[in-house]
């Protein structure tokens, strides 16, 4: 079995945290197979960029490269964060199209290539991940690396005319033809990206998953929609119920349901509208009038950036008008928290739930609703309320499937989902829960990395 490389913007580096499912998956293939970590530190330093920091663990060797200012501003801050993720999340309104950040993105990209190309062998397998790096297998490639090179996006793939609106799209997007799979989250993904490539990106699709790229170069596409640690997330749950924090937030309800919302502070993930569709809960069902409390944990993402400082105060202001409407001296209706919390403290959260209210504007796949599924108690399981474009809502049928712009939809759902009779309840956990064990966050890289062999 070839040696695996795995490159992604951060590096699970041993002895920092990393509790998300996807540095569980990745260190789990790397142990199978022995091999290499490599990606930015998180440093920012002072002169020149490219020091690297080297660290073994086991067969794995962790290798992580050093950014100064003018380059995390370009490439992380700058074209990564405020050209390509609203580009990519469908808001083409909020894209900053600065000519400058988008030359550092690919200087920062030219040196992880420059940096990585000696480290590897002719039989290597390369894993790169997302939006921050998506030239630097066609930069490998110009370095002589003939190995197998494959691409995972995690965020949503945009529609081809969004795409084709950014200046010199070609020249980013047609580094994509330099893989050897490029993984999507689902099958709309893929079909988006062909799309591109067969109106705009001069590349012909072929039978099956296969893609010409001009010149004659093959390809394929495919959909991998990444899963959780479900076990793993289930057993934490059960822990968690027991301590402090579950305890608490349990007794502050003083019997009163609760719907939660863990979100990152982002203008993807519909904040507003979910405020504004619970609002219109409280005033359309008012027999349900103090029965719910809705706890919103949205910790701060990006704060030096605008957009996001105006997204706060604007939650803010709506969570005021929410309350100030509709609190009772022993109820408030909307508890809204910027603050971080454990994930297994998060996760007893999830277990106290009756609903859980993941509702983005537009998501690659989007984990918490899987994570909130898997901590439910199996007895006595709450019901999710799901945004269809979540790349989640393909797989979890079974949830209460909302349009998040459509707030009556919402409403109505948040109503459902409180008086949902127990045994309906039990079902639907039950086939989602089914789902998530079979197509956890393992099955999602043996599925790709067996496929990237098989190209």
């Amino acid at each position: 079995m070839s040696r695996l490389v795995v490159v992604s913007n951060r590096v699970a580096v041993p002895g920092e945290s990393h509790a998300g499912g996807l540095a569980v998956g990745l260190l789990g293939a790397l142990k199978e197979r022995g091999g290499v970590w490599f990606g930015w530190s998180g440093k920012n330093v002072r002169g020149e960029s490219g020091g690297l920091h080297e660290q073994q663990d086991g067969n794995i060797r962790f290798v992580t490269l050093d950014l100064n200012k003018r380059d995390i501003d370009a490439y992380y801050n700058g074209f990564a964060n405020r050209t390509l993720w609203p580009l990519l999340h469908f808001r083409l309104d909020l894209v900053d199209y600065d000519r400058a950040t988008r030359e550092g993105y690919r200087r920062v990209n030219a040196l992880f290539a420059e940096k990585l190309a000696p480290m590897l062998r002719d039989d290597d397998t390369v894993w790169i991940h997302d939006y921050h790096l998506i030239p630097l297998g066609a930069l490998l490639r110009e370095r002589g690396i003939g190995c197998k090179i494959g691409f995972f996006l995690h965020v949503p793939m945009p529609s081809a005319d969004l795409m084709q609106a950014m200046p010199d799209h070609a020249r980013l997007f047609s580094s994509f033809y330099a893989y050897d799979l490029i993984g999507f989250q689902t099958q709309r993904d893929v079909d988006r990206f062909k799309s591109y490539v067969r109106l705009f990106g001069g590349g012909r699709l072929l039978d099956g998953d296969d893609v010409e790229a001009p010149g004659g170069r093959r390809f394929r596409t495919a959909a991998f929609p990444i899963g959780i640690d479900t076990e793993l997330i289930a057993r934490q749950a059960k822990a968690a119920v027991s301590k402090v924090a579950a305890r608490d937030l349990r007794s502050s309800l003083r019997g009163r349901q609760l719907a939660i919302g863990v979100d990152r502070l982002d203008y993807s993930k519909g904040l507003p509208e979910r405020f504004l569709g619970f609002e219109r809960y409280l005033d359309r069902h008012p027999d349900q009038r103090g029965s719910l409390t809705y706890l919103q944990i949205a910790p701060v993402s990006r704060g030096d950036v605008a957009e996001y400082r105006l997204l706060r105060n604007q939650l803010e202001q709506i969570a005021g008008h929410i309350n100030g409407g509709h609190a009772e001296p022993d109820w408030t209706p909307l508890r809204y928290v910027n603050q971080n919390f454990a994930h297994t403290t998060l996760t007893g959260f999830y277990r106290a739930a009756s609903v859980g209210l993941v509702t983005p504007l537009r998501d690659g796949m989007n984990l918490v609703a899987k994570e909130y599924v898997a901590a439910q108690d199996p007895d006595n399981p709450g019901v999710l309320v799901l945004s269809l474009l979540a790349g989640a809502a393909d797989e979890m049928k079974e949830a209460l499937l909302v349009n998040p712009h459509d707030l009556d939809g919402v409403a109505d759902a948040i109503a459902t989902a409180a008086t949902m009779p127990k045994p309906k309840r039990v079902e639907r956990w039950q086939a989602m829960m089914d789902h998530l064990r079979r197509n956890d966050i393992s099955h999602w890289r043996r599925r790709y990395l067996e496929a990237l062999a098989e190209t």
